[in-house]
């Protein structure tokens, strides 16, 4: 089974949804956020597959993440998201992503990204955050 590299951390209790699909991780580098998780049994499906939706869950963490730039001064929604499934993930596997922000505007944020296993992509992603100010 896959680990999760060294410098990354997670922030359990911040998004329970993301505390039962995950753990996700994360680290920033280079001015960028590179997303980590491994596959468990929980997070696969009939077909001993990581589940469809646990990869989008994924992949909406890093989104969100990035586009937020962790949440520092403000928070957001998504309010589009569009995926290409293109390879499998299996129990075990190391997922990883370094979400792109293609543009931010003053109320939106626009979000692509690639899901990778050693390398090679599994599934590509691109979103459109609504951007909510932090009070």
């Amino acid at each position: 089974m896959a680990v999760i590299p060294e410098g990354y951390s997670t922030d359990p209790g911040f998004d329970a949804a993301e505390d039962h699909a995950g753990p996700f991780y994360y680290r920033e580098s280079e001015g960028a956020f590179d997303c980590a998780f491994v596959a468990k049994p929980e997070n696969c499906n009939v077909n001993s597959l990581v589940h469809g939706g646990v990869l989008m869950t994924f992949a909406d963490f890093a989104l969100c993440l990035a586009a937020t730039d962790h949440y520092k001064q403000e928070s957001c929604a998504s309010i589009s998201f569009n995926c290409d499934f293109v390879a499998a993930a299996s129990e075990g596997d190391l997922v990883e992503c370094r979400p792109v922000v293609t543009r931010k505007t003053g109320s939106l944020a626009f979000v692509t990204g690639v899901l990778t296993i050693a390398g090679e992509t599994i599934m590509t992603f691109s979103s459109v955050v609504k951007r909510l100010r932090s009070k």
